[in-house]
């Protein structure tokens, strides 16, 4: 029987060691914290406990036919619909709530913003065959040479529907207020990218959610971990934790096992799920990037413990820039925090009762991925957020603090998350499909990679179809 070992114990690995295991390989999962989970994880102060990475589930049925391929039963998990979706608050006053019925937020538009209904419109419908084409295209397939990608069918389409084009001047094609191009392309802050330089095939991601919905873990995104590491240890999968890999042996360009903390062993194929630029250091001599790769925006991350609880707001909401498309820009080719920046603000108690006595709030501000200010401008910065979110929406806010965390991009760098990006590496289109590092090495066999930075690309459900794409790689024997 065929070894395979997983180097990470995130999503990705987690997920391709339970196809791999139920295709008869013998499974051994490294990883080097205490728990599993990579991303998925939590922050946890007393009685107050939140995600610290992903909150909104998109593709809800990607991620439950997966979890149905590999066994892991719906009764493990539930999900919860989010409908209002989200309200967005921009700084002259005006607040768009957004629905997953069209009909509702077409009405919504027509009350904030007169006019755009029809524009709407015209947008899901276009947005549709982008949907459909991207999910066949890109989403289900993996790619070994760039003329895969580049076949004549799909350079046919992405120049009828103008999907090449960044999703900003995309949208300028429907919206003519500012506002709603920035409701409609602020969700490229889900995978990190900046609306002025993502292409619109990723607006694919907004369409979602009025096609199939915003959803929720009941219990948040992390309570699957522990119930995946038991049926991960009821397969026969192999589990080491606190045993980090410090080197992949390679020999005459094939994978020969690896070095960790426990020393050496041999294995016939290695999958990589740490943040794929960050491979480079566990391979002597091999070149395995074959450029530099940009990584994602950073982001800072606030967790909050309150004495308060505050149902009257809305599970998700986003709170604008004065100039959107300004700040993402300052995101991208600044190193210093942001002067005028947006934020998206998860508040569980809305869905959930998750602590009798209180709530917690988590906050996340997308900046430069190179800022490492000093604690003082750090702390200056936040509660300058806080006051902002006080007086939008979260009425005596800083009153209720009973606990407050504060994580940087400098975090998620000694996390092992590349130059500090949250979201792997950039959505670029020089970063996508193709462009993008793929599950199988073009030149070391028995080397594979899944997670954020690898194609398809990031996002919960995303990564495990990446697992699903090595599974069925592996099985045609590549």
């Amino acid at each position: 029987m065929k070894h395979i070992a997983i180097v990470g114990g995130g999503i990705g690995g987690i997920t391709a060691s339970l196809y791999l295991r139920r295709l008869g390989y013998e499974v051994t999962l490294y990883e080097k914290s205490d728990r599993l989970g990579g991303r998925l994880t939590y922050e946890r102060n007393g009685d107050f406990e939140i995600d610290q990475g992903p909150t909104i589930v998109l593709l809800p049925e990607l991620l439950k036919d997966i979890f149905n391929d590999v066994g892991f039963e719906e009764d493990q998990y539930e999900l919860i619909s989010i409908d209002p979706v989200y309200d967005i608050h921009f700084k002259d006053g005006t607040t768009f709530r957004k629905y997953r019925n069209q009909e509702k937020t077409k009405a919504e538009i027509e009350a904030k913003f007169p006019g755009y209904g029809d524009g709407f419109e015209r947008y899901l419908k276009e947005m549709e065959d982008v949907y459909y084409f991207g999910v066949d295209a890109f989403l289900s397939r993996d790619f070994q040479s760039k003329r895969d990608f580049l076949s004549l069918t799909n350079l046919k389409f992405v120049l009828k529907s103008k999907s090449y084009r960044t999703v900003t001047d995309y949208l300028s094609r429907y919206f003519k207020d500012q506002r709603l191009r920035d409701a409609y392309s602020l969700q490229t802050l889900y995978i990190g990218g900046a609306p002025h330089q993502v292409p619109a095939l990723y607006g694919l991601i907004s369409y979602s959610e009025h096609a199939f919905g915003v959803w929720y873990v009941k219990g948040g995104y992390y309570s699957l971990i522990p119930k995946l590491e038991a049926y991960l240890h009821e397969l026969g999968v192999t589990i080491k934790k606190q045993t980090p890999v410090e080197k992949i042996i390679v020999e005459n360009n094939q994978i020969k096992g690896l070095i960790s903390s426990d020393g050496p062993e041999f294995y016939d194929k290695v999958v990589y799920n740490g943040d794929y630029p960050t491979i480079e250091g566990l391979i002597d001599g091999h070149k395995v990037l074959d450029r530099p790769l940009k990584p994602s925006s950073g982001c800072v991350m606030v967790y909050l413990g309150l004495s308060k609880q505050y149902t009257n707001q809305l599970t998700h909401q986003f709170l604008m820039s004065h100039d959107f498309s300004r700040y993402m820009e300052s995101v991208t080719s600044k190193q210093t925090l942001p002067t005028d920046p947006s934020l998206y603000v998860f508040n569980p108690t809305a869905v959930e009762d998750t602590n009798s006595k209180g709530s917690t709030l988590y906050i996340l501000i997308p900046v430069p991925t190179a800022i490492n200010p000093t604690e003082e401008e750090l702390h200056a910065f936040v509660d300058d957020q806080l006051r902002w979110l006080e007086e939008t929406a979260y009425e005596d806010l800083t009153k209720h603090i009973e606990w407050k965390k504060i994580r940087t991009p400098r975090d998620a760098e000694r996390d092992g998350l590349y130059l500090g990006g949250s979201f792997g590496v950039s959505p670029l289109l020089s970063q996508s499909g193709a462009f993008r590092p793929q599950i199988v090495h073009p030149t070391i066999k028995g080397l594979y990679a899944v997670g954020a930075s690898v194609h398809p690309g990031g996002g919960v459900p995303i990564v495990m179809q990446g697992a699903k794409l090595l599974k069925e790689a592996i099985e045609r024997g590549e």
